[in-house]
């Protein structure tokens, strides 16, 4: 009966362990900012021009490379379309265009050329949250990546993303940069 309680005992320690070590591992839901100003609008905040500038890290927290970018958004019927022009460190060009609809239930989804599906987007308060899976060059070959996307508005014309990209279930890179609305 001892040697019985004394498993218990550890299996109950491990189990607890286990729920710590997991609840540890969640990543806050977009609902905790709800309260949070300024609101960040998605059709507001992507309109127009913006100016981008952002690093990229490897696994282990290296930046690898940096990069600038210009975009332009536009709406029309409640459908938003950013358009990102990225300039690398190295000289490489690359060229993304998002296009954000309303479903049903007032939220978006989100499409782009290089996107494989559709983005899903959730707001609340000053965040938008955003995850899909991303196609990206690597040794001359296309790599599919999850990308989950956190922006925060800070400011009424800046907004900050942090990102985290993966391969299954492994974290690969992450990505931070600002967004800054500019005067047209």
């Amino acid at each position: 009966m001892a040697l019985l309680m004394k498993q218990m005992t550890w299996l109950k320690t491990l189990v607890f362990v286990n729920f710590i070590l997991l609840a540890g591992c969640s990543t806050p839901d977009v609902s905790e900012y709800a309260k949070n100003t300024p609101s960040f609008a998605l059709s507001n905040f992507f309109s127009g021009p913006l100016k981008a500038h952002g690093i990229l890290k490897n696994r282990s927290g290296k930046v690898i490379r940096y990069f600038n970018a210009d975009l332009y958004g536009q709406w029309e019927n409640g459908v938003g379309t950013l358009k990102e022009n990225f300039v690398f460190d190295d000289g490489e060009k690359q060229q993304r265009t998002w296009v954000m609809t309303p479903d049903e239930n007032g939220h978006y989804t989100a499409t782009a050329n290089d996107v494989i599906g559709k983005g899903i987007i959730s707001q609340a308060g000053n965040a938008l949250f955003m995850k899909y899976t991303l196609q990206v060059p690597y040794d001359g070959d296309l790599l599919e990546v999850s990308v989950d996307d956190r922006m925060y508005k800070v400011n009424e014309n800046v907004v900050i993303n942090e990102s985290v990209l993966s391969k299954f279930g492994f974290d690969v890179g992450y990505l931070t940069l600002v967004i800054e609305k500019v005067a047209d």
